[in-house]
């Protein structure tokens, strides 16, 4: 393992890559406006699971499979950006009242999403997406010294701290966003919320399926 000074580094890093806004914020930010926090923070620990398959992946190959395969890369490239383009079409295509963000005030007639849905929205949102499979690629090796040994081990073990300390982030953001769903202006403007975020995610899914594979 890094010593001391490096493992502070690694954790800063972590922390400020883990606050820059993207889909998995976007998922988060989405589910707490609309559930509260207590969804908020659901989706984040399905964006939690989703990134522990990344490590593992990435401890037994699998990251450099894609790292290294032009093919292996795009099925999962556009799979994801497949997905996140689904996800924004139905925010931003909601019928006014029965919006994914808008039921969240809707009292009684605005049905719940089931905790494993949530959940499940965050683990995808995250699993479907290579970049961050490169992502722990690129950014982990570079606190693992020359000649260390047993390197898949440290890898994995780095890659677990990188996760747990994106709990906390991730929490925040959900609090945050959750919080600010109470405001009566939050309120009044979640139809257009909903289609901000839609916008987002098509984005999102665009910009990944424009993304080029390393191995090229």
């Amino acid at each position: 393992m890094p010593d001391f000074h490096h493992l502070l580094l690694f954790i800063a890093a972590g922390w400020l890559l883990n606050l820059t806004p993207g889909p998995d914020v976007l998922c988060i930010v989405r589910h707490a406006l609309r559930g509260g926090a207590r969804a908020g923070i659901l989706a984040g620990l399905g964006i939690t699971a989703g990134c522990f398959v990344h490590v593992a992946a990435a401890a037994i190959g699998v990251g450099a499979l894609l790292a290294a395969s032009a093919t292996a890369f795009n099925v999962l490239k556009w799979v994801g950006a497949a997905y996140l383009a689904y996800t924004g079409l139905r925010l931003l295509f909601a019928r006014p009242g029965a919006s994914p963000l808008a039921q969240a005030q809707a009292g009684p007639v605005g049905a719940p999403v089931p905790p494993r849905r949530v959940f499940l929205d965050g683990f995808w949102t995250n699993v479907l997406n290579p970049k961050v499979a490169l992502f722990f690629l690129a950014f982990v090796p570079q606190f693992i010294g020359p000649g260390t040994a047993s390197t898949a081990w440290v890898f994995v073990g780095l890659g677990v701290l990188f996760n747990l300390n994106a709990i906390p982030v991730n929490v925040g953001w959900a609090l945050a966003a959750a919080w600010m769903a109470r405001r009566a202006s939050v309120q009044r403007g979640l139809a257009w919320l909903d289609r901000a975020a839609g916008v987002l995610f098509i984005g999102f899914g665009l910009r990944l399926a424009w993304a080029e594979s390393p191995a090229r």
